[in-house]
């Protein structure tokens, strides 16, 4: 088969990046052909360019003209979209439709619903913009990067693709991760018998946790929808004996892995409680080991992730999962079998979450058992193949009707 992949690279990359180049050499390792189409934010660099993409990404017209140059010279049968904003637009599903050319996308983000692309503002999940023709609250509350002109600029894409019907009639299927992220969709508007379900994978297979260590791990972009506030205040309480003076830490040592916005926040943090250290960015393999050889991972997240990569790299080392129960991370983490749910953005809850399990050593053990045999049976590349080549079926099955 052929495949033509389409991506577009943020400035700073992401789990996205990591999940299209996995599905590509996953695709050539069992022998299919396929081209990758990146287009890179790193090439906005100034006020013209800046101006010329806000116009695009309604409707890129020279966007929709190199996917067609594409498809006509590599002749695809599927084109799987991954990220189409800011600079390929809506357009490439013209391009895909004029060439009746099978087309799908995955839902990596709340971007066709939501100018942030996250569903959350202010500190806490919001859907206001959810199921509007116009997501004017979006604009109202600068939600993208804080600018109230791009956010107009999404809502405007998201407005004139709903009215014109692209996202119903010109993709063949969407890809979502979990039931709750498909549900949100559908109840944006999505026709429910075009989403998909497929999670995501690891292409490695590293080995077992050894457990080692005594610490729990916090791996991720130190943002506000991550949760870092909560998780901070959880290790902060179980630092003070009640008189305001630090102490040894009940919670044992949280090591903390990742940059972003808070990165002062946390630096500050890890000087001020007891057990807190802040690594900051590390390679793969160092994260991998961090996961090795910690006790638990923890997984505050305050809004609707889309998926949670990082929780299948710790099931693959059999790390169980301290996560908030909230969106897909309900279901990712089967509390009391992969791990514990806690009540979002309470860290009286996550500190006694944390605290039971270092109380209880052998039912963690069991968990991280538990945790190995979820990744084995449900986020394998193998299994992963399996549901991606009944997809592409699928979109080319209902592109023949």
């Amino acid at each position: 088969m052929r495949i033509l992949q389409l991506h577009n690279l943020y400035k700073i990359a992401g789990g996205e990046d990591v999940v299209v180049q996995a599905e590509k050499t996953l695709l050539e390792a069992y022998g299919h052909e396929v081209i990758l189409l990146q287009a890179d934010n790193h090439n906005i660099t100034n006020f013209f360019s800046q101006t010329m993409t806000a116009l695009n990404t309604v409707y890129s017209f020279s966007a929709k003209k190199r996917v067609q140059a594409e498809i006509a010279k590599f002749q695809p049968d599927v084109v799987h979209v991954h990220n189409f904003f800011p600079l390929w637009s809506p357009a490439v599903y013209d391009a895909c439709q004029e060439a009746k050319v099978a087309v799908l996308q995955t839902l990596h983000n709340y971007r066709l619903l939501c100018a942030a692309g996250l569903l959350f503002r202010d500190g806490k999940v919001c859907e206001d913009c959810l199921g509007k023709l116009f997501t004017w609250p979006g604009v109202v509350h600068r939600c993208y990067r804080g600018s109230r002109v791009g956010s107009a600029v999404l809502a405007t894409m998201q407005a004139v693709h709903r009215a014109r019907g692209t996202w119903n009639e010109r993709v063949n299927l969407y890809i979502a991760m979990t039931e709750f992220n498909r549900n949100k969709f559908i109840e944006a508007g999505l026709p429910a018998d075009k989403i998909v379900l497929k999670p995501h994978f690891l292409f490695s297979d590293p080995q077992i946790k050894q457990g080692h260590g005594d610490y729990a791990l916090f791996v991720g972009r130190l943002s506000p929808e991550k949760g870092i506030d909560t998780m901070l205040a959880a290790w902060r309480l179980k630092a003070s004996n009640g008189l305001g003076e630090q102490v040894q830490n009940f919670l044992g040592s949280l090591k903390i892995v990742g940059d972003g916005p808070l990165a002062d926040q946390v630096a500050m943090a890890a000087q001020e409680i007891p057990g807190v250290e802040w690594l900051g960015r590390q390679p793969q393999e160092q994260v991998q080991k961090l996961m090795q050889n910690a006790k638990l991972l923890v997984f505050p997240s305050e809004c609707y992730e889309a998926f949670g990569m990082v929780i299948l790299e710790a099931y693959s080392v059999g790390l169980p999962v301290v996560a908030s129960n909230l969106g897909s991370l309900s279901s990712l983490v089967d509390s009391g079998r992969t791990g514990l749910h806690f009540r979002p953005g309470d860290a009286d809850d996550l500190a006694a979450k944390v605290e039971w399990a270092i109380a209880h050593p052998q039912e963690l053990a069991q968990m991280g058992r538990e945790a190995r045999a979820e990744f084995e049976a449900h986020y394998t590349a193998e299994a992963n193949y399996r549901q991606l080549m009944e997809i592409y079926q699928l979109a080319l099955g209902s592109q023949t009707r």
